[in-house]
């Protein structure tokens, strides 16, 4: 599937890209807000793409039609995972990021970046993904496909740098679902730059500037 998309471009030349993912219910309009907060004076020219996810029945929701990248079975995020959801959420991105490619911009100039259900997303693919790419932002989420991920993740990607940002207080994603993933994450090797913020499910400015901090890092180092 080709996903819709919203798009933001910093610069007449752009050179690099950010594809970002929603969380659950929301659309790629959801994140559109955070480009004039986020993006630094010094960062060279971005295209921001915010895709929408297929509209698909959520059984946790009551079977109520909404975006979703995946279907949620239960609370607790990992019983009865919709793999294949997530494998064709997964494939789309690639998509995304080889249009991204077409348009001159290399898999090593790119961040995917993802909130909640965008983050396990942006996480399982991008860990994945057969080219090195230049970071992933993981905004209170968790890892999903566990089981799978040690025999698929990608060698180019082993060393990707990763920004995760959770609240203490998160009721959908728990902490402890996000510390379980982020350890195993740094068990592999993985570079997690973990932070906590004492907020609910959501974002704040705490963690805007500490993610304009490491983006600085990856987009012009």
């Amino acid at each position: 599937m080709s996903l819709p998309t919203v798009e933001h471009e910093t610069a007449t030349r752009l050179t690099h890209s950010v594809i970002w993912l929603h969380g659950l219910g929301a659309d790629g309009h959801d994140f559109e807000p955070i480009v004039p907060e986020l993006v630094a004076q010094e960062w060279p020219g971005l295209r921001f793409v915010f895709p929408h996810a297929p509209v698909r029945p959520v059984t946790l929701n009551g079977g109520m039609p909404m975006r979703a990248w995946y279907d949620i079975a239960g609370v607790d995020l990992t019983s009865r995972q919709d793999e294949t959801g997530m494998r064709a959420s997964i494939e789309a991105v690639q998509k995304l990021i080889a249009r991204e490619n077409e348009r001159g911009v290399p898999d090593e100039r790119i961040v995917l970046a993802g909130f909640s259900q965008g983050g396990a997303i942006a996480l399982a693919g991008g860990l994945r993904h057969p080219r090195r790419l230049a970071g992933i932002v993981a905004l209170s989420t968790y890892l999903p496909m566990q089981s799978s991920f040690e025999a698929e993740r990608s060698a180019a990607n082993a060393a990707t740098p990763v920004f995760w940002g959770h609240g203490t207080a998160d009721p959908i994603v728990p902490l402890t679902r996000g510390v379980h993933s982020r350890d195993v994450l740094q068990g592999l090797g993985y570079p997690v730059e973990w932070h906590t913020y004492a907020m609910p499910h959501s974002v704040c400015a705490d963690e805007i500037a500490h993610l304009r901090a490491w983006m600085t890092q990856r987009l012009t180092g």
